[in-house]
């Protein structure tokens, strides 16, 4: 399994060798991703993310579309990490001040076995 690279406050999950499960890219895949983050981090009460809040901007016009990590109950704050695809791609971005935490780190990991097809919880 390939792990995510954390540099420099900015991780990038690397993209797989072949396409994302079923071709999926940008929009696609990160709604698969913001429905597993809040299935597996918020609904299933995962201790790591419980003072946290999960904010989906999958909307964009930017063609980024994206999901953010923010204090619980607080959807308007600036973000605590963010998870951005990109559209026409399956790479996906991790950063913000909580790279390199234990959510951090947790939601890179999960967000990387999450891309290459498993929907499964940690």
């Amino acid at each position: 399994m390939a792990t995510a690279t954390l540099l420099a406050g900015c991780g990038t999950v690397p993209e797989p060798s072949a396409t994302s499960p079923g071709g999926q890219t940008g929009l696609d895949l990160m709604e698969r991703l913001t429905l597993n983050a809040d299935r597996c981090w918020f609904r299933s009460g995962d201790p790591v993310f419980e003072s946290y809040g999960l904010a989906p901007e999958l909307s964009s016009f930017s063609g980024r579309p994206r999901f953010l990590i923010v204090p619980e109950g607080k959807p308007e704050e600036r973000p605590l990490l963010v998870i951005e695809g990109r559209t026409g791609s399956s790479d996906v971005s991790i950063y913000g001040p909580l790279t390199g935490s234990q959510a951090g780190d947790k939601a890179a990991a999960d967000i990387d076995r999450w891309r290459t097809g498993s929907d499964d919880c940690a």
